[in-house]
Protein backbone atom coordinates (compact mmCIF):
# COMPACT_ATOMS: atom_id res chain seq x y z
CA UNK A 1 0.00 0.00 0.00
CA UNK A 2 1.50 3.52 -1.12
CA UNK A 3 1.74 5.62 1.62
CA UNK A 4 0.04 8.54 0.06
CA UNK A 5 -2.92 6.51 -0.22
CA UNK A 6 -3.11 5.70 3.65
CA UNK A 7 -6.17 7.38 4.29
CA UNK A 8 -8.20 7.36 1.21
CA UNK A 9 -11.64 6.84 1.40
CA UNK A 10 -12.01 3.18 0.67
CA UNK A 11 -14.84 0.78 -0.12
CA UNK A 12 -15.40 -3.20 -0.14
CA UNK A 13 -17.95 -6.01 -0.29
CA UNK A 14 -17.92 -6.90 3.17
CA UNK A 15 -20.24 -10.12 2.75
CA UNK A 16 -19.63 -13.10 0.41
CA UNK A 17 -20.85 -12.93 -3.27
CA UNK A 18 -24.25 -14.62 -4.09
CA UNK A 19 -27.62 -14.96 -3.88
CA UNK A 20 -28.52 -13.66 -0.52
CA UNK A 21 -30.97 -11.59 1.74
CA UNK A 22 -28.68 -8.95 2.89
CA UNK A 23 -25.39 -7.49 1.08
CA UNK A 24 -23.23 -5.07 3.15
CA UNK A 25 -21.06 -2.76 1.23
CA UNK A 26 -18.57 -0.65 3.46
CA UNK A 27 -16.96 2.38 3.52
CA UNK A 28 -14.34 4.51 5.64
CA UNK A 29 -12.40 7.67 5.45
CA UNK A 30 -12.93 10.93 5.54
CA UNK A 31 -15.25 10.97 2.31
CA UNK A 32 -17.71 8.34 4.05
CA UNK A 33 -20.72 10.65 4.79
CA UNK A 34 -20.29 13.00 1.80
CA UNK A 35 -20.36 10.60 -0.92
CA UNK A 36 -23.20 8.67 1.11
CA UNK A 37 -25.01 11.65 0.58
CA UNK A 38 -24.64 12.16 -2.33
CA UNK A 39 -25.99 8.55 -3.62
CA UNK A 40 -29.08 8.06 -1.06
CA UNK A 41 -32.74 9.53 -0.70
CA UNK A 42 -31.44 10.29 2.92
CA UNK A 43 -30.93 14.42 4.00
CA UNK A 44 -29.02 13.79 6.90
CA UNK A 45 -26.89 11.14 8.47
CA UNK A 46 -27.23 11.10 12.27
CA UNK A 47 -24.12 9.08 13.87
CA UNK A 48 -25.60 5.73 16.30
CA UNK A 49 -28.91 6.03 14.08
CA UNK A 50 -30.53 3.69 11.81
CA UNK A 51 -31.41 5.47 8.14
CA UNK A 52 -33.84 4.15 5.61
CA UNK A 53 -33.55 5.34 2.04
CA UNK A 54 -33.04 4.63 -1.36
CA UNK A 55 -29.32 4.13 -3.44
CA UNK A 56 -29.39 6.10 -6.64
CA UNK A 57 -27.67 6.83 -9.80
CA UNK A 58 -28.92 10.00 -10.87
CA UNK A 59 -32.37 9.95 -11.03
CA UNK A 60 -32.00 5.97 -11.55
CA UNK A 61 -33.23 3.95 -8.11
CA UNK A 62 -30.83 1.15 -7.77
CA UNK A 63 -32.04 -0.66 -4.51
CA UNK A 64 -34.13 0.35 -1.46
CA UNK A 65 -31.57 -0.04 1.40
CA UNK A 66 -30.25 0.39 5.33
CA UNK A 67 -27.44 2.91 6.07
CA UNK A 68 -25.56 2.63 9.14
CA UNK A 69 -22.75 5.39 10.07
CA UNK A 70 -20.13 5.85 12.62
CA UNK A 71 -18.77 8.56 13.10
CA UNK A 72 -14.67 8.11 13.97
CA UNK A 73 -13.66 7.33 16.19
CA UNK A 74 -16.47 4.68 17.31
CA UNK A 75 -16.17 2.93 14.77
CA UNK A 76 -14.45 -0.35 13.69
CA UNK A 77 -11.56 1.46 12.00
CA UNK A 78 -11.35 4.15 13.86
CA UNK A 79 -12.56 6.32 11.18
CA UNK A 80 -15.86 7.91 9.70
CA UNK A 81 -17.54 4.28 8.33
CA UNK A 82 -21.32 3.63 6.57
CA UNK A 83 -22.03 0.70 5.86
CA UNK A 84 -25.13 0.08 3.28
CA UNK A 85 -26.98 -2.99 3.81
CA UNK A 86 -28.90 -4.13 0.32
CA UNK A 87 -30.40 -7.12 -0.98
CA UNK A 88 -28.00 -9.45 -1.42
CA UNK A 89 -27.81 -9.96 -5.67
CA UNK A 90 -24.82 -10.50 -7.05
CA UNK A 91 -25.42 -7.40 -9.48
CA UNK A 92 -26.97 -5.82 -7.06
CA UNK A 93 -24.30 -5.43 -4.83
CA UNK A 94 -21.96 -4.86 -7.41
CA UNK A 95 -23.73 -1.72 -8.54
CA UNK A 96 -23.85 0.12 -5.63
CA UNK A 97 -20.07 -0.65 -5.38
CA UNK A 98 -19.45 0.94 -8.26
CA UNK A 99 -21.43 3.90 -7.71
CA UNK A 100 -19.63 4.53 -4.80
CA UNK A 101 -16.45 4.20 -6.57
CA UNK A 102 -17.52 6.50 -8.89
CA UNK A 103 -18.16 9.62 -6.44
CA UNK A 104 -14.94 9.08 -4.70
CA UNK A 105 -13.95 6.34 -3.03
CA UNK A 106 -11.32 3.43 -4.28
CA UNK A 107 -11.47 -0.22 -3.61
CA UNK A 108 -9.87 -1.68 -0.23
CA UNK A 109 -7.07 -3.91 -0.49
CA UNK A 110 -6.88 -6.98 1.23
CA UNK A 111 -7.84 -6.63 4.84
CA UNK A 112 -7.19 -2.54 4.79
CA UNK A 113 -10.45 -1.92 7.08
CA UNK A 114 -8.99 -4.16 9.95
CA UNK A 115 -5.04 -2.73 9.29
CA UNK A 116 -6.80 0.95 9.86
CA UNK A 117 -8.53 -0.62 12.55
CA UNK A 118 -4.49 -1.42 13.50
CA UNK A 119 -3.03 1.83 12.35
CA UNK A 120 -5.81 4.35 15.04
CA UNK A 121 -5.30 2.25 17.48
CA UNK A 122 -8.49 0.39 17.51
CA UNK A 123 -7.13 -3.25 18.40
CA UNK A 124 -3.45 -4.01 18.57
CA UNK A 125 -2.04 -6.29 16.38
CA UNK A 126 -2.77 -9.81 17.86
CA UNK A 127 -6.33 -8.81 18.08
CA UNK A 128 -5.98 -8.11 13.94
CA UNK A 129 -4.73 -11.66 13.97
CA UNK A 130 -7.76 -12.99 15.64
CA UNK A 131 -10.00 -11.50 13.24
CA UNK A 132 -8.59 -13.24 10.63
CA UNK A 133 -8.44 -16.61 12.29
CA UNK A 134 -11.94 -16.01 13.49
CA UNK A 135 -13.51 -15.68 9.80
CA UNK A 136 -11.24 -18.48 8.39
CA UNK A 137 -11.84 -20.40 11.72
CA UNK A 138 -12.62 -24.56 10.26
CA UNK A 139 -13.98 -25.37 13.23
CA UNK A 140 -16.29 -24.01 16.39
CA UNK A 141 -13.65 -25.15 18.45
CA UNK A 142 -11.03 -22.83 17.11
CA UNK A 143 -13.89 -20.06 16.51
CA UNK A 144 -13.94 -19.93 20.26
CA UNK A 145 -10.41 -19.43 20.71
CA UNK A 146 -9.76 -17.09 18.36
CA UNK A 147 -12.48 -15.41 19.81
CA UNK A 148 -10.80 -15.25 23.10
CA UNK A 149 -7.90 -13.43 21.34
CA UNK A 150 -9.77 -10.87 19.39
CA UNK A 151 -11.59 -9.53 23.39
CA UNK A 152 -7.64 -9.53 24.11
CA UNK A 153 -6.80 -12.01 26.33
CA UNK A 154 -3.55 -12.68 24.17
CA UNK A 155 -2.60 -8.97 24.74
CA UNK A 156 -3.47 -8.56 28.17
CA UNK A 157 -1.08 -11.92 28.95
CA UNK A 158 1.65 -10.34 26.87
CA UNK A 159 0.92 -6.95 28.91
CA UNK A 160 1.62 -8.52 31.63
CA UNK A 161 4.53 -10.51 30.94
CA UNK A 162 6.08 -6.87 29.65
CA UNK A 163 4.91 -5.16 32.84
CA UNK A 164 7.22 -7.83 34.99
CA UNK A 165 10.20 -7.37 32.50
CA UNK A 166 10.18 -3.89 32.62
CA UNK A 167 10.00 -3.18 36.27
CA UNK A 168 13.04 -5.60 36.69
CA UNK A 169 14.58 -3.45 34.16
CA UNK A 170 14.03 -0.29 35.49
CA UNK A 171 15.33 -1.20 38.86
CA UNK A 172 18.43 -2.19 36.65
CA UNK A 173 18.81 1.18 34.73
CA UNK A 174 18.26 3.31 38.50
CA UNK A 175 21.13 1.43 39.68
CA UNK A 176 22.90 2.04 36.71
CA UNK A 177 22.08 5.65 36.17
CA UNK A 178 21.88 7.28 40.02
CA UNK A 179 24.45 4.39 41.80
CA UNK A 180 24.81 6.96 44.60
CA UNK A 181 21.17 7.21 45.27
CA UNK A 182 20.13 3.59 44.06
CA UNK A 183 21.45 0.48 44.57
CA UNK A 184 21.55 -2.20 42.03
CA UNK A 185 19.26 -5.03 42.64
CA UNK A 186 20.54 -8.25 44.12
CA UNK A 187 21.62 -11.16 42.09
CA UNK A 188 19.01 -13.13 43.74
CA UNK A 189 16.24 -11.17 42.76
CA UNK A 190 17.42 -11.26 38.96
CA UNK A 191 17.36 -15.38 39.16
CA UNK A 192 13.93 -15.14 40.76
CA UNK A 193 12.10 -12.91 38.37
CA UNK A 194 13.63 -14.29 35.11
CA UNK A 195 13.01 -17.91 36.35
CA UNK A 196 8.92 -16.94 36.68
CA UNK A 197 8.66 -15.21 33.44
CA UNK A 198 10.12 -17.75 31.56
CA UNK A 199 8.37 -20.42 33.23
CA UNK A 200 4.96 -17.85 32.42
CA UNK A 201 6.32 -18.24 28.12
CA UNK A 202 6.83 -21.76 28.54
CA UNK A 203 2.86 -22.03 29.61
CA UNK A 204 2.20 -20.14 26.78
CA UNK A 205 4.28 -22.19 24.06
CA UNK A 206 2.88 -25.21 25.42
CA UNK A 207 -0.10 -25.35 23.48
CA UNK A 208 1.66 -24.08 20.46
CA UNK A 209 1.52 -27.29 18.75
CA UNK A 210 -2.57 -27.64 19.85
CA UNK A 211 -2.69 -23.89 18.27
CA UNK A 212 -1.21 -25.28 14.98
CA UNK A 213 -3.64 -27.87 14.91
CA UNK A 214 -6.37 -25.66 15.44
CA UNK A 215 -5.52 -23.85 12.90
CA UNK A 216 -3.97 -26.07 10.27
CA UNK A 217 -5.89 -29.62 11.05
CA UNK A 218 -4.37 -32.90 10.48
CA UNK A 219 -4.61 -35.55 8.14
CA UNK A 220 -6.37 -39.17 9.34
CA UNK A 221 -5.91 -41.89 7.16
CA UNK A 222 -8.26 -45.51 7.28
CA UNK A 223 -6.02 -48.39 6.82
CA UNK A 224 -6.34 -51.98 6.99
CA UNK A 225 -7.13 -55.25 5.06
CA UNK A 226 -9.86 -55.59 2.68
CA UNK A 227 -13.44 -55.94 4.02
CA UNK A 228 -12.60 -54.72 7.36
CA UNK A 229 -14.61 -52.16 7.50
CA UNK A 230 -12.89 -49.31 6.33
CA UNK A 231 -15.44 -47.05 4.25
CA UNK A 232 -18.16 -48.38 6.92
CA UNK A 233 -16.06 -46.02 9.44
CA UNK A 234 -14.87 -42.88 7.15
CA UNK A 235 -18.91 -42.92 6.10
CA UNK A 236 -19.67 -43.12 10.33
CA UNK A 237 -17.40 -40.42 10.94
CA UNK A 238 -18.48 -38.65 7.81
CA UNK A 239 -22.34 -39.41 9.22
CA UNK A 240 -23.14 -39.77 5.68
CA UNK A 241 -22.94 -42.16 3.02
CA UNK A 242 -20.26 -41.27 0.93
CA UNK A 243 -18.24 -44.24 0.08
CA UNK A 244 -19.23 -47.98 -1.25
CA UNK A 245 -19.58 -50.64 0.77
CA UNK A 246 -19.81 -53.90 0.07
CA UNK A 247 -18.68 -57.47 0.96
CA UNK A 248 -17.00 -57.60 -2.12
CA UNK A 249 -12.83 -57.59 -1.13
CA UNK A 250 -11.43 -54.43 -2.99
CA UNK A 251 -14.47 -52.27 -3.48
CA UNK A 252 -12.79 -49.27 -2.65
CA UNK A 253 -10.14 -48.64 -5.67
CA UNK A 254 -9.54 -45.06 -5.10
CA UNK A 255 -8.48 -42.35 -2.12
CA UNK A 256 -11.55 -40.74 -1.09
CA UNK A 257 -11.34 -37.77 1.36
CA UNK A 258 -13.50 -35.46 2.90
CA UNK A 259 -13.04 -32.65 5.37
CA UNK A 260 -14.78 -33.47 8.78
CA UNK A 261 -15.16 -31.08 12.35
CA UNK A 262 -14.19 -33.42 14.97
CA UNK A 263 -12.88 -30.56 17.77
CA UNK A 264 -10.10 -30.01 14.82
CA UNK A 265 -10.23 -29.64 11.51
CA UNK A 266 -9.91 -33.56 9.70
CA UNK A 267 -9.14 -34.53 6.59
CA UNK A 268 -10.49 -38.24 6.60
CA UNK A 269 -8.72 -40.13 4.00
CA UNK A 270 -10.50 -43.77 2.96
CA UNK A 271 -8.17 -46.09 1.56
CA UNK A 272 -8.09 -49.55 -0.67
CA UNK A 273 -7.32 -52.74 1.23
CA UNK A 274 -4.04 -53.44 1.39
CA UNK A 275 -3.42 -56.98 0.61
CA UNK A 276 -0.65 -59.25 -1.39
CA UNK A 277 -2.50 -61.11 -4.03
CA UNK A 278 -1.12 -61.79 -7.48
CA UNK A 279 -5.07 -62.19 -8.25
CA UNK A 280 -5.68 -58.76 -7.91
CA UNK A 281 -6.36 -56.35 -11.25
CA UNK A 282 -4.12 -53.56 -12.30
CA UNK A 283 -6.67 -50.50 -11.12
CA UNK A 284 -6.63 -52.10 -7.16
CA UNK A 285 -2.93 -52.78 -7.51
CA UNK A 286 -2.57 -48.44 -8.21
CA UNK A 287 -5.11 -47.99 -5.19
CA UNK A 288 -3.03 -49.89 -3.05
CA UNK A 289 -0.05 -48.35 -3.92
CA UNK A 290 -2.19 -45.25 -3.35
CA UNK A 291 -3.07 -46.29 0.02
CA UNK A 292 0.26 -47.09 1.00
CA UNK A 293 1.45 -43.43 0.07
CA UNK A 294 -1.38 -41.75 1.77
CA UNK A 295 -0.50 -43.60 4.99
CA UNK A 296 3.15 -42.33 4.97
CA UNK A 297 1.69 -38.42 4.40
CA UNK A 298 -0.71 -38.94 7.74
CA UNK A 299 -0.64 -37.00 10.79
CA UNK A 300 -2.22 -40.04 12.27
CA UNK A 301 -3.16 -43.70 11.36
CA UNK A 302 -6.64 -45.44 12.55
CA UNK A 303 -5.73 -49.29 11.53
CA UNK A 304 -8.27 -51.17 11.28
CA UNK A 305 -8.51 -54.94 12.01
CA UNK A 306 -11.53 -57.51 11.60
CA UNK A 307 -12.89 -57.91 15.52
CA UNK A 308 -15.12 -60.79 14.76
CA UNK A 309 -12.33 -62.91 13.45
CA UNK A 310 -9.05 -61.16 14.74
CA UNK A 311 -5.83 -60.48 14.12
CA UNK A 312 -4.45 -62.30 11.19
CA UNK A 313 -0.97 -62.42 9.45
CA UNK A 314 -2.39 -59.74 6.84
CA UNK A 315 -3.07 -57.25 9.61
CA UNK A 316 0.08 -57.77 11.64
CA UNK A 317 1.80 -57.46 7.97
CA UNK A 318 0.19 -54.19 7.57
CA UNK A 319 0.69 -53.07 11.32
CA UNK A 320 4.47 -53.64 10.88
CA UNK A 321 4.57 -51.04 8.32
CA UNK A 322 2.53 -48.43 10.34
CA UNK A 323 3.67 -49.19 14.05
CA UNK A 324 6.26 -46.48 14.00
CA UNK A 325 3.91 -43.82 12.92
CA UNK A 326 1.01 -42.41 15.38
CA UNK A 327 -1.82 -44.30 15.57
CA UNK A 328 -4.55 -45.77 16.80
CA UNK A 329 -5.73 -49.81 16.60
CA UNK A 330 -9.10 -49.97 16.31
CA UNK A 331 -11.59 -53.35 16.38
CA UNK A 332 -14.36 -53.17 14.03
CA UNK A 333 -17.64 -55.38 13.84
CA UNK A 334 -17.77 -55.98 17.46
CA UNK A 335 -21.38 -55.98 16.80
CA UNK A 336 -21.45 -59.40 15.36
CA UNK A 337 -17.99 -60.55 17.42
CA UNK A 338 -17.99 -63.96 19.27
CA UNK A 339 -17.19 -62.70 22.88
CA UNK A 340 -14.87 -65.91 22.89
CA UNK A 341 -12.15 -64.02 20.71
CA UNK A 342 -9.43 -62.31 22.71
CA UNK A 343 -9.30 -58.68 22.44
CA UNK A 344 -6.04 -57.22 21.52
CA UNK A 345 -4.54 -55.32 24.17
CA UNK A 346 -4.54 -51.33 23.29
CA UNK A 347 -7.13 -51.39 21.23
CA UNK A 348 -10.63 -49.43 20.84
CA UNK A 349 -13.72 -51.41 20.20
CA UNK A 350 -16.16 -50.21 17.67
CA UNK A 351 -18.98 -51.02 15.50
CA UNK A 352 -18.52 -48.76 12.51
CA UNK A 353 -22.56 -50.09 11.26
CA UNK A 354 -24.13 -48.94 14.96
CA UNK A 355 -21.46 -46.55 15.74
CA UNK A 356 -20.98 -47.97 19.28
CA UNK A 357 -17.38 -46.44 20.30
CA UNK A 358 -17.70 -43.78 17.69
CA UNK A 359 -17.71 -40.68 19.84
CA UNK A 360 -14.60 -43.14 21.99
CA UNK A 361 -12.63 -43.15 18.72
CA UNK A 362 -13.42 -39.27 18.65
CA UNK A 363 -12.12 -38.20 21.32
CA UNK A 364 -8.95 -40.86 21.13
CA UNK A 365 -8.36 -38.96 18.22
CA UNK A 366 -7.76 -35.85 19.73
CA UNK A 367 -5.89 -36.35 23.07
CA UNK A 368 -3.98 -38.57 20.96
CA UNK A 369 -2.79 -35.48 18.37
CA UNK A 370 -3.27 -32.65 20.78
CA UNK A 371 -0.83 -32.03 23.69
CA UNK A 372 -3.44 -30.28 25.43
CA UNK A 373 -7.35 -29.98 26.22
CA UNK A 374 -8.63 -26.96 23.98
CA UNK A 375 -11.08 -26.88 27.11
CA UNK A 376 -8.32 -25.70 29.10
CA UNK A 377 -6.42 -23.10 26.47
CA UNK A 378 -6.22 -19.89 27.69
CA UNK A 379 -5.99 -18.46 24.24
CA UNK A 380 -4.15 -19.88 20.68
CA UNK A 381 -0.74 -17.79 19.35
CA UNK A 382 0.38 -18.47 15.44
CA UNK A 383 3.70 -19.04 14.15
CA UNK A 384 4.81 -15.36 13.95
CA UNK A 385 3.51 -14.82 17.91
CA UNK A 386 5.17 -18.21 18.89
CA UNK A 387 8.38 -16.95 17.22
CA UNK A 388 8.25 -13.34 19.06
CA UNK A 389 7.71 -15.21 22.56
CA UNK A 390 10.56 -17.56 21.71
CA UNK A 391 13.22 -14.52 21.24
CA UNK A 392 11.64 -13.19 24.32
CA UNK A 393 12.97 -16.55 26.16
CA UNK A 394 15.71 -16.91 24.32
CA UNK A 395 16.93 -13.12 25.71
CA UNK A 396 15.87 -13.87 29.19
CA UNK A 397 17.96 -16.95 29.29
CA UNK A 398 20.90 -15.00 28.57
CA UNK A 399 19.34 -12.39 31.17
CA UNK A 400 19.39 -15.08 33.45
CA UNK A 401 22.34 -17.37 33.04
CA UNK A 402 24.43 -13.12 33.51
CA UNK A 403 22.58 -12.93 36.34
CA UNK A 404 23.47 -16.78 37.66
CA UNK A 405 27.34 -15.93 36.96
CA UNK A 406 27.47 -12.38 38.35
CA UNK A 407 27.48 -10.21 35.17
CA UNK A 408 27.36 -6.82 34.74
CA UNK A 409 23.98 -5.22 34.72
CA UNK A 410 24.93 -3.59 32.02
CA UNK A 411 25.01 -6.52 29.72
CA UNK A 412 21.85 -8.16 31.27
CA UNK A 413 19.97 -4.55 30.60
CA UNK A 414 20.74 -5.20 26.93
CA UNK A 415 19.08 -9.15 27.02
CA UNK A 416 15.84 -7.47 28.77
CA UNK A 417 15.46 -4.96 26.45
CA UNK A 418 15.65 -7.45 23.40
CA UNK A 419 13.11 -9.36 25.23
CA UNK A 420 10.72 -6.35 25.02
CA UNK A 421 10.95 -5.43 21.68
CA UNK A 422 10.05 -8.98 20.95
CA UNK A 423 7.09 -9.14 23.20
CA UNK A 424 6.23 -5.32 21.63
CA UNK A 425 6.22 -7.40 18.05
CA UNK A 426 3.40 -9.76 19.19
CA UNK A 427 0.96 -6.38 20.21
CA UNK A 428 2.40 -4.73 16.84
CA UNK A 429 4.14 -1.77 19.24
CA UNK A 430 6.92 -2.53 17.20
CA UNK A 431 6.54 -3.37 13.53
CA UNK A 432 7.98 -3.32 10.39
CA UNK A 433 6.10 -2.31 7.14
CA UNK A 434 7.04 -6.18 5.47
CA UNK A 435 5.41 -8.28 7.95
CA UNK A 436 2.74 -5.65 8.71
CA UNK A 437 1.86 -6.35 4.68
CA UNK A 438 2.75 -9.90 5.06
CA UNK A 439 -0.36 -10.16 7.49
CA UNK A 440 -3.20 -8.41 5.99
CA UNK A 441 -2.48 -9.78 2.92
CA UNK A 442 -3.84 -12.83 4.10
CA UNK A 443 -7.46 -11.14 4.76
CA UNK A 444 -10.13 -11.14 2.45
CA UNK A 445 -11.12 -7.94 0.59
CA UNK A 446 -13.64 -6.07 2.47
CA UNK A 447 -12.47 -7.10 6.19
Amino acid sequence: MNISEEFDTITAISTPLGTGGVGVIRISGGKSFDITLSITTCKELPAGKICHGWITDGNKKIDEVIILPFKAPKSYTGEDVIEIQCHGGIHVVKNILDIVIKNGARMAERGEFTKRAFLNKRIDLSQAEAVDDLIHSKTSDFAIQSAKNLSGTLAQKIREIKKEIFEVTSRIVAGIDFPEDVTEPDYSYLIENFEKTIKEIDKILKNAKTSDILRQGIKIAIAGRPNVGKSSLFNALLNLNRAIVTEIAGTTRDIISETIDLGLPVTLIDTAGIRNDKNIDKVEEIGIEYSKQSVQNSDLILFLYDASTGLTKDDEAIYETIKNKKHIIIGNKIDVADKKIPKLENSLEISAMTKVGLDELKEKIKSTVLDYNTEDLEFVTNQRQQSCLIKCKDALENALEGAKNNQLQDMIYIDLKSALLSLDEITGEVITDEILNNIFEHFCIGK
